[in-house]
């Protein structure tokens, strides 16, 4: 055995560098990542890259192979990453300050540009947190604070998406879902608000009964008057029996029970009671 390593000493140290060195230049990438080749601080090949439309177990990934000591690997999630917002306040169009939660959720579509502008995703991730700061407050900021709790929520989610979505862009990223987790009013906010809300609801109720007043006014003046029409047509076309109607209401009223212990004293030819003498 001795024998045999002296002799062949040369052709095992070169057969042990040629193992050394495929192993040095296997790379086995997984479905869930995609490695970036780096040659001299420069991407130069990109294995099981992103595609959307590839099904699983149809995509690049396997065993590949770099240059040993020359090329570097840089491994990067496929899947869906976080970016979460620290809770922050917001001001609504209604004055209303609102403490925001969110979060949002990317994926890297492009490895060599991310790789030549952030170099990591963890990077990618502290570049867009105070961006998502930034497009939160800014959306949030033009809507009120009622709104959020209707669909327009949606909306605003929406906008937010496409906000961040045209940022992250720069570092090869893909924006797929921002989400709030939550809006609330601070401490002692919600408590004021009702109050003003209550004071507004109040406010409205006497309009609303201001406004029946006047249409009741306008009601009652049409009818007296309506009223005094008839009364006046009714005059034209016969006086007498108007004056008759007329002093009957009156003895109606003069004559009643509830009279029963007032005493009248008139005169017997007292023009009050001339109905009485008519034959």
């Amino acid at each position: 055995m001795r024998n045999l390593w002296e002799d062949y000493k040369a052709a095992w140290i070169l057969a042990g560098v040629i193992i050394v060195g495929l192993m040095m230049s296997v790379i086995v990438v997984p479905e869930n990542e995609e490695a970036v080749v780096i040659r001299a601080g420069r991407p130069v090949a990109v294995y099981n890259p992103f595609n959307a439309k590839a099904d699983f177990g149809q995509t690049d990934a396997g065993v590949h192979f770099r240059v040993p000591l020359i090329d570097r690997v840089q491994r990067i999630d496929k899947r869906l990453l976080s970016v979460d917002m620290q809770s922050q306040q917001v001001l609504s169009t209604d004055q209303q300050r609102l403490n925001v939660d969110a979060f949002a959720r990317y994926r890297i579509i492009d490895p060599v540009r991310m790789v030549e502008t952030a170099g990591t995703s963890d990077r990618v991730t502290e570049q867009l947190q105070p961006i998502l700061s930034s497009v939160v407050r800014q959306e949030l900021g033009k809507r009120t604070f009622q709104s959020l709790l209707t669909a327009e929520r949606g909306r605003a989610m929406i906008n937010i998406r496409d906000l961040l979505d045209r940022e992250a862009r720069e570092y090869g990223a893909q924006v797929v879902d921002v989400r709030i987790k939550r809006a609330d009013l601070p401490d002692g906010a919600l408590e004021s608000a009702f109050a003003r809300m209550e004071a507004a609801r109040q406010e409205e109720a006497k309009t609303v009964a201001a406004q029946g007043q006047r249409d009741a006014q306008i009601i009652r003046a049409d009818a007296e008057a309506q009223s005094a029409k008839t009364y006046a047509d009714s005059f034209g076309k016969d006086p007498e029996f108007y004056d008759f109607y007329r002093a009957m209401q009156s003895y109606t009223v003069s004559f009643a029970k509830d009279q029963a212990n007032k005493t009248l004293l008139l005169s017997p030819d007292n023009a009050y009671l001339r109905h009485f003498r008519e034959p």
